[in-house]
């Protein structure tokens, strides 16, 4: 008899494992094919479609105000310089902290150190009686000191003290206060109504043309966003204050903040019949 014994009991256990083997190999290429295979249309684009293009707009209040503040000073050795502006500028984030602005909404964005000069012209020598020549020696560049200036941006989450701060840096030593601007702590909010927006903007004009064409729409075969435009308001009329510090008990600016407009801009195809 066949796989009698010990040799046939080994037999039938090496038999049993390359069935099982083969078994696996199989059901594993049978799986690749059917995941390899393509359903009758897949693949091809679809012929007939129509394009559409959207248009989306929101206007909503800002929630955060921007601004810069810079001091500078102008001493004879850079380091004197420097002490100078530090103390300046500490002196400003000091009251912005008692203010309640928090400390990671100050940033220094700009420092720089420069050697300042001023032109003095040279004196020209006595010129002897009937002696019509005249030499003048040229002028020349004199070292008049080192100027740094620090800049430094603020973020206000509390709109309704834009105006109070504006004044307050100024009396506290700021030599230019400029660029407030109102802006979104989190503008994806806004931008996603945008954008919903004009995927119905563009659905609206996709379903008028298709009804004018007598055809029907039937899935979305491409979509592309041409980005979303955000505009923040920027307030240029409060100007640079140079050279001098704003007087700390003047009334504070109206600052309005308004609303800010945020636009997206999509097309859209679809497949049609």
């Amino acid at each position: 008899m066949p796989f009698e014994g010990v040799i046939g009991e080994r037999m039938r256990k090496a038999l049993f494992v390359v069935i099982v083997l083969l078994g696996v190999f199989l059901a594993v290429q049978a799986l690749a094919g059917l995941m390899g295979l393509r359903f009758v249309g897949t693949g091809i684009a679809p012929a007939n479609t129509i394009a559409v293009t959207g248009h989306g707009e929101m206007l909503a209040v800002p929630d955060v105000a921007t601004f810069y503040f810079s001091v500078s000073s102008l001493k004879a050795t850079v380091g004197d310089a420097q002490a100078d502006a530090t103390a300046k500028a500490n002196a400003v984030t000091d009251y912005l902290h008692a203010q309640g602005v928090d400390k990671k909404d100050i940033q220094t964005t700009d420092y720089s150190v420069n050697p300042q000069y001023e032109y003095q012209n040279a004196s020209c020598p006595a010129v002897a009686p009937g002696n019509a020549t005249m030499y003048c020696p040229p002028g020349r560049q004199v070292l008049k000191g080192y100027e740094v200036r620090q800049t430094t941006t603020i973020k206000v989450h509390d709109t309704t003290k834009a105006g109070d701060l504006l004044t307050g840096v100024g009396g506290k030593g700021a030599t230019e206060v400029s660029g407030l601007s109102f802006t979104f702590d989190d503008p994806s909010g806004v931008q996603n109504q945008a954008r919903d927006k004009a995927i119905a903007d563009a659905k609206k004009k996709a379903d008028m043309l298709a009804k004018s064409l007598g055809v029907s729409l039937v899935r979305v075969v491409a979509f592309s966003e041409n980005g979303s435009g955000y505009f923040p308001r920027t307030m240029t009329a409060y100007g640079e204050v140079a050279n001098q510090a704003m007087d700390s008990k003047a009334a504070p600016p109206e600052i309005a903040t308004g609303q800010n407009k945020v636009s997206n801009d999509v097309s859209i195809t679809y497949e049609i019949r």
